[in-house]
């Protein structure tokens, strides 16, 4: 497929690699703000030179905007565009576990059986997303985080680097886990 990546700051550049490593095309950036080098112009711009019907995207907007990034999707959705799921070849995937539209999933991330992943959600590197855990639309999970089993993660929340959420956990939307700790609610 040929893929534009929404963005084109530094998460870009990591976007773009795993739309390669997944198989598709990386055709150029959109930049509601910035020009440069690959920048195919803004979303509006773009919108009428790749049209949904030949194009679909990856959305490159990173963490530190959680809020912009849903704004982004929802522009996206309504304009027609596709956005596949993106799953590194040497991520683990069940076969029961349900990852969404535009979910993006880096290489040795785990996603356990009965599992969801929830739309544009972002699993990094050394992720694991045990059995029968609900990580719900625009979440990041950071390198090495552990989500034990039956956990439910709320939308729009940021787990930090080799954090853990404990099992039966209810992190609420919204939620900011810092890196290394334990969330035991």
């Amino acid at each position: 497929m040929q893929l534009l990546i929404y963005g084109s700051r530094d998460f870009a550049a990591t976007v773009t690699e795993l739309v390669t490593q997944c198989g598709h095309n990386a055709v150029g950036m959109i930049d509601d703000f910035n020009n440069g080098e690959g920048v195919l112009g803004s979303f509006n711009e773009v919108l009428k030179s790749h049209p949904p019907s030949d194009f679909g995207i990856a959305l490159a907007i990173g963490y530190s905007n959680i809020p912009a990034r849903w704004e982004a999707w929802l522009k996206i959705k309504d304009a027609g565009y596709q956005a596949p799921a993106l799953v590194h070849p040497r991520a683990y995937v069940s076969e029961s576990a349900r990852i969404e539209e535009g979910v993006m999933i880096m290489a040795g991330a785990i996603v356990d059986v009965r599992a969801r992943v929830g739309e544009i959600s972002v699993l990094w590197p050394g992720s694991c997303i045990n059995h029968d855990c609900n990580i719900h639309e625009n979440t990041f999970i950071s390198p090495n985080a552990t989500i034990c089993g039956f956990s439910n993660v709320g939308a729009n929340s940021f787990i930090g680097a080799g954090a853990v959420i404990v099992d039966h956990a209810q992190v609420p939307k919204g939620s900011f886990v810092k890196m290394l700790s334990r969330f035991v609610k």
